[in-house]
């Protein structure tokens, strides 16, 4: 399933001199967002980001930054929460941060 969002809203940035290429991102990040490229990972669909933070929690030279909870992702949860009758604060005990 792909998700879609608003389109250039997207927190995602990658700092590609500080990437060292060990694709951990590339298997993380369940909208195939990145890329591996010549050793070095890079953003192939921006707007494809949920901003779940899952590439930059899992890059061990912090080579990527997404500030979790602002776009698409938030949007998902919020609207699964309203759908199932949880307020957020509620559903927020269960998301580890």
């Amino acid at each position: 399933m792909e998700f879609r969002y608003l389109e250039n809203v997207v927190t995602l940035e990658l700092d590609g001199d500080r990437c060292t290429g060990c694709g951990m991102c590339t298997q993380v990040c369940v909208q195939a967002v990145l890329a591996l490229n010549d050793g070095v990972a890079y953003i192939v669909d921006r707007d494809g980001c949920m901003e779940c933070g899952a590439c930059a929690m899992n890059c061990p030279v912090a080579a990527l930054m997404v500030r979790p909870g602002v776009g698409c992702a938030w949007a998902v949860f919020t609207d699964w929460f309203k759908k199932k009758n949880v307020s957020s604060q509620e559903g927020s005990e269960n998301i580890r941060s």
